[in-house]
């Protein structure tokens, strides 16, 4: 295993959010139920496969002295998150309310 928060932080760090990013983008990907459109879900799924297999083979497989860092791992995750608590919130501003007398 790669990941040594004592000796390369920095890197341990990346893997560990790579790899939280990814698994986040995959649970909002499956999510169903939600006014969310299938294209969102798509680009969900794929960027969060992607981030989370890179995290595991930087993890676990990876020897190399250099790797690339995307910081799209950190922006992506946090827009399709908005993107997914907004269409929860609309949906939900959408439905009927029941008068209760």
């Amino acid at each position: 295993m790669n990941i040594d928060f004592g000796l390369d932080p920095e890197f341990s760090w990346y893997v560990v959010l790579l790899c939280i990013s990814g698994a986040a983008m995959l649970s909002i990907a499956a999510a169903k139920g939600f006014e969310q459109s299938d294209g969102a879900r798509v680009v969900s799924a794929l960027a969060g496969a992607g981030f989370l297999g890179y995290g595991l083979y930087l993890g676990f497989i990876f020897e190399g002295d250099s790797y690339w860092m995307f910081f799209q791992a950190f922006f992506l995750p946090v827009l399709l998150v908005v993107n997914f608590v907004r269409s929860v919130v609309a949906r939900r501003a959408e439905r009927p309310r029941v008068k209760r007398d």
